[in-house]
């Protein structure tokens, strides 16, 4: 288990990627982007993430300043969305056991599209 700013959260990453392997994840975390995205935009932004947050995720407790550093933190290219790119990097980073795996796990999915 870890814990941010008080929150104690278990990372089941690497559990989830062990049981469904390195594409089976890959799928999943495609498939969360496609729960938070705006259907207009195909892009997470902070209106899709505010509305689906509460819904899907089932973070009601989450403020406005909160998902706002969701959305900076993961956005590499400046745009204030998260394109799927984006999400997934981001979703290797807040798992700290996935990232010790990540190389491994990422060969593995680049073997299969080869």
């Amino acid at each position: 288990m870890a814990s941010k700013n008080g929150v104690v959260f278990e990372d089941f990453f690497p559990s989830m990627v062990e049981k469904l392997g390195a594409e089976g994840f890959m799928d999943e975390l495609c498939n969360g982007f496609r729960l938070l995205v705006d259907g207009d935009k195909g892009v997470i932004t902070f209106d899709s993430l505010k509305r689906n947050s509460a819904t899907v995720l089932g973070l009601r407790d989450m403020s406005d300043d909160e998902l706002m550093c969701m959305l900076r933190e993961g956005d590499l290219d400046g745009d204030g969305s998260l394109n799927q790119m984006e999400f997934c990097v981001l979703m290797f980073r807040l798992s700290p056991d996935l990232m010790k795996g990540s190389r491994r796990w990422l060969e593995e999915v680049g073997m299969n599209e080869f």
